[in-house]
């Protein structure tokens, strides 16, 4: 059995994927930007008019994924919000400057999310360790990893998706994003 997750960036986009059958959104907006969390009035009509399950990227600026504190404190803030509009989950992810995990920052972000599902997004495909981040992940109680196989796009990383979904899929679901269509 497969489930179908539809990248939708905005309402109107969201519910166009829900009529024709997709099995739960990520709901974000900007993706020309890579992404962003979408504003707290978007939010609340997908909370109204959505019966499929969310999950709701947490981004706060376009760019890398090192955040600082400020950036941090927004990203609590939005999961607080998204947790408060009964939202299923959440998608997010946090590196140092050195491409490595930010396992202190994802905790908190874990945290804040309490009973929400948690996917770490694309950030592990330019990650400088990435095994050692799955890893890290997975002993954190992260549900699943959005990934590309540090590709592009998801056709051209499938064998790393494949070599990871082996290695670690008993552990954390396994997600190929990117390009899929």
């Amino acid at each position: 059995m497969y489930t179908l997750e539809i990248c939708a960036v905005g309402l109107k986009n969201a519910l166009v994927a829900q009529q024709h059958g997709a099995h739960r959104i990520e709901l974000c907006e900007n993706l020309e930007s890579g992404g962003l969390t979408p504003s707290f009035g978007t939010l609340k009509l997908a909370a109204e008019k959505l019966n499929i399950p969310v999950h709701v990227l947490i981004r706060p600026r376009r760019g890398n994924y090192v955040y600082d504190k400020t950036e941090c404190e927004i990203m609590l803030h939005d999961i607080e919000l998204v947790r408060q509009l009964g939202f299923d989950g959440v998608v997010m992810g946090a590196l140092k400057y050195d491409g490595t995990l930010d396992s202190e920052t994802i905790e908190a972000l874990k945290d804040a999310a309490g009973e929400m599902s948690v996917t770490f997004h694309r950030a592990i495909d330019v990650c400088t360790q990435p095994e050692a981040a799955i890893e890290t992940l997975i002993r954190l109680g992260i549900n699943r990893l959005l990934t590309s196989g540090g590709a592009i796009y998801a056709t051209n990383g499938a064998t790393q998706i494949a070599r990871w979904q082996n290695q670690y899929g008993d552990h954390i679901h396994i997600m190929a994003g990117s390009g899929i269509n």
